[in-house]
């Protein structure tokens, strides 16, 4: 997201902390004055109330989950898998965006507007994958099959506990991904 460059700024940064700490709950103004070291009066200035950093929070999660993402893969040169693999890493593996972007889905379970703005953001991010699998991958079905796949793993592989005997749960997942992306795979001679 860049430096900070106004105290709105990082009243929202610190809402998102708050969010992927401890869940919508801990987004508090009392709180996240005190944690910032100031008076909660400068809140009113920015917000008119706690919705309105709310929405600000999930405007600034959807810009940098998708819009950044999006801008950053275009700018790369290169494999369509790269920009793929690349596009997930920046969002579900990033130590940054993950844990805001996992609060926000259970916060959609107890909230329609947000559950709304949720499926927005899968819905665009999805559209991306689709796009990259349909170019070399001319069967639609075999398409959203695929797409469904890597976003269930991204997603998913964050609450499985299953072990993964023998291997790492990140080698299980690079072969996933392989596999959705159509990547040949080295196998015993023949």
């Amino acid at each position: 997201m860049g430096a900070l460059r106004t105290p709105r700024e990082k009243w929202i940064e610190a809402g998102l902390q708050a969010l992927a700490s401890g869940g919508v709950d801990s987004v508090r103004v009392e709180a996240l004055a005190k944690a910032m070291g100031v008076t909660k009066g400068g809140f009113y200035g920015y917000f008119a109330d706690r919705e309105a950093l709310l929405t600000a929070m999930l405007d600034a999660w959807e810009r940098e989950s998708v819009d950044e993402v999006i801008a950053r893969i275009e700018r790369e040169s290169g494999d369509v898998r790269d920009k793929v693999r690349l596009a997930g890493r920046l969002t579900f593996s990033s130590d940054r965006l993950l844990p805001i972007d996992l609060a926000v889905r259970e916060w959609s379970r107890r909230d329609d507007t947000v559950a709304e703005r949720l499926r927005r953001v899968d819905n665009k991010r999805i559209q991306l994958l689709r796009d990259a699998l349909g170019t070399f991958c001319a069967d639609p079905d075999e398409v959203e099959a695929r797409a469904l796949l890597a976003f269930c793993t991204a997603i998913g592989s964050h609450f499985l506990a299953a072990d993964h005997p023998g291997t790492t749960r990140a080698t299980v997942i690079a072969g996933a991904a392989d596999i959705v992306l159509d990547v040949p795979r080295s196998g015993p001679a023949g």
